[in-house]
């Protein structure tokens, strides 16, 4: 390995694990030698992988296509089925938090011990003893046992002592954000200097936000295999086709069957097909008219929940009128997933007239717009509303956060929007 460069190097790695039907076919396989009663499933099939220093390595993948297993192979905490791992520096893991404290001894013990784990002298952990205690912010409870500590205060510690001893690798498996929103910060501050500073990160989320953020190169696993290893654009274009590719490729057949017969397919199509919902959506209103189909739309007509903050989208929904309705309104809403409203729009804001809807008929209403929104995740409302006689706004047929989506941009945003400022700066003397 070049150990001026390449501080990972991955070569045909391979882990499987038995799989047993049933708890006694395991019992018998090792009371019987010779008989075989088990399964195999591959979870890593032959990757080759190198990892230089300085880079930021985004890992890209569906559930269940390896990613943490080769995570837990890279800091020894599982050994490959065979392959090899070669490591040239120091890795510190925020993959299994707290893996090796001791739930007897109390925090500051725990320090000491996670540090020589770490290879540590005990002159080097009490240099940083005093960085680490005030990263975890957790009081008095440090000279207590690790075992009277609530979730939280165990996140806390452990985070600390893991990101606090300078190593040479650190990687970071979906917890960067444990704790309270002060914490939280704290920690991307600190993911922050490790990227300034040089270090190699890798970083596995299910965030395509994140990792346009925050890394540099990306890999895309699945089922266990390197599909992509490249830039981080072009590999969050392919894990968007990796995980809606099929249902796109649907989308376009469908629509070009339909095309093709001259059909109407407008009134036909089921949008919804393509997206999960939301099992927690909350619906309600008179129902003299009902919401039966709705999408997201990427510039490509192709449904996408994975939005580009800077390309136009275009969100629909198909109404079916079950009662006449006098100038209906139709609405959508962007809340976070704290629940908080952050934009949204109607026809009747925009002054669209909808006119006399009469029962039977069906009606699609289409919003184009750019969501310039903060990187992160969203829902989506829709809903059809009429005024009553008081001219009050009544629900006829409203669902709450129906569709769950992602934003990404590769800008940095003060606060949830983009305001898209032109700023000009200039010497006056």
């Amino acid at each position: 390995m070049d150990t001026d460069n390449t501080v990972v190097k991955i070569s045909n790695l391979v882990k499987e694990y038995k799989m047993f039907v049933r708890k006694k076919d395991r019992l018998i396989e090792t009371v019987v030698p010779g008989i075989k009663r088990h399964g195999t499933f591959r979870a890593i099939d032959n990757l080759n992988l190198e990892i230089k220093k300085g880079e930021v390595l985004g890992i890209l993948g569906k559930n269940g296509a390896g990613k943490s297993t080769l995570l837990k192979m890279i800091t020894g905490v599982v050994v490959p089925t065979s392959g090899d791992i070669e490591i040239n520096g120091k890795i510190s893991s925020l993959l299994e938090l707290g893996t090796a404290f001791n739930p007897d001894l109390t925090g500051v013990e725990n320090i000491y011990q996670h540090g020589q784990v770490m290879g540590l002298t005990d002159v080097q952990i009490k240099e940083k003893e005093k960085e680490i205690i005030e990263f975890a912010d957790i009081g008095d409870h440090l000279y207590q046992q690790v075992k009277t500590y609530s979730s939280g205060m165990f996140a806390r510690l452990a985070f600390a002592c893991a990101i606090n001893v300078e190593p040479d690798i650190l990687i970071v498996d979906e917890v960067l954000s444990v704790g309270d929103m002060a914490f939280q910060l704290k920690c991307f501050k600190k993911f922050e200097q490790f990227k300034q500073s040089g270090k190699t990160i890798i970083f596995v989320t299910h965030s395509v936000g994140d990792v346009l953020e925050n890394c540099n190169r990306v890999i895309i696993i699945d089922k266990g295999k390197d599909i992509y290893d490249g830039n981080t654009k072009d590999g969050i274009e392919k894990y968007k086709k990796l995980i809606t590719g099929m249902m796109e490729d649907k989308f376009k057949e469908e629509n070009k069957e339909k095309d093709e017969d001259k059909e109407d397919y407008t009134i036909k199509d089921n949008w919804k097909q393509y997206f999960n919902i939301n099992p927690n959506v909350i619906t309600y209103g008179s129902e003299e008219a009902t919401i039966i189909d709705y999408g997201m739309f990427n510039k490509d007509n192709q449904p996408d929940t994975m939005i580009n903050s800077e390309e136009e989208i275009s969100i629909k929904l198909k109404v079916i009128i079950n009662e006449d309705i006098e100038c209906p309104t139709f609405s959508m809403m962007i809340k976070d997933f704290h629940g908080k409203e952050i934009c949204g729009t109607n026809t009747n804001v925009s002054k669209i007239y909808t006119g006399k809807c009469k029962k039977g008929e069906i009606y699609k209403c289409e919003f184009n717009q750019k969501l310039m929104l903060a990187p992160g995740k969203y829902t989506l409302s829709l809903s059809c509303s009429k005024f009553d006689y008081n001219g009050e706004l009544v629900p006829v047929n409203r669902n709450y956060d129906i569709l769950l989506f992602e934003v990404m941009s590769n800008k940095k945003i003060v606060g949830i929007y983009d305001i898209n400022a032109k700023i000009n700066f200039e010497k006056m003397n």
